[in-house]
């Protein structure tokens, strides 16, 4: 099978810390179990993290941790398109494209704003507007399939709201991707 005929999987890690087991078996086994069946993009989330890393060596550190781990699981750069997301200015140009079409009560409902905010921490705004990157990570490549564990479900369904709505405004321009969730051991 060719690239040219498989379909598009998208996926990444932010490098806010050490790679652990719990991210093997969560995420990076699967973007190598599949690396075959797919046109693979997987990327270092280094603009995701900006919202919890605020240490420069400590974050060029872990950019580097996540790329050897990458390689060093088997995924193979001749198969597997490896990105660090911050060398790609359309991620973060699509994402301001994103907010200007998308409501603050729509962004209220995040999951993850809202554990922030039950959890009474000061949420900054990129931690606000994290549902809009990644719907751009996600958009930006046309991918078919997005693997994510149970909790990032609502990302790639907010990726799917937000291609929906661009599509209606502007005509039919982004695919809706599918998640693939993959089931935990009991």
């Amino acid at each position: 099978m060719s690239a040219s005929t498989k379909k598009i999987l998208l996926s990444g890690i932010q490098p806010s810390g050490r790679p652990h087991i719990g991210n093997y078996f969560g995420a990076l086994k699967q973007f190598v179990d599949l690396q075959d069946t797919y046109e693979s993009y997987v990327f270092i989330a280094d603009l995701h993290a900006l919202t919890s890393v605020q240490n420069g060596k400590q974050l060029s550190e872990a950019i580097v941790d996540v790329a050897l781990d990458y390689l060093a699981i088997g995924l193979d750069p001749e198969k597997v398109t490896l990105y660090k997301q911050s060398d790609v200015p359309a991620h973060t140009e699509l994402g301001w494209i994103f907010n200007c079409i998308t409501t603050m009560p729509y962004l209220m409902r995040s999951h993850a704003f809202k554990d922030a905010e039950a959890r009474n921490k000061e949420i900054n705004v990129g931690r606000f507007d994290y549902p809009m990157l990644m719907a751009a990570d996600i958009l930006l490549y046309e991918p078919d399939v997005v693997p994510v564990g149970q909790d990032q479900k609502q990302h790639v369904e907010i990726a799917r709201d937000t291609a929906e709505k661009f599509n209606h405004i502007y005509g039919e321009t982004f695919k809706l991707p599918e998640p693939i969730i993959k089931k935990r051991l009991r």
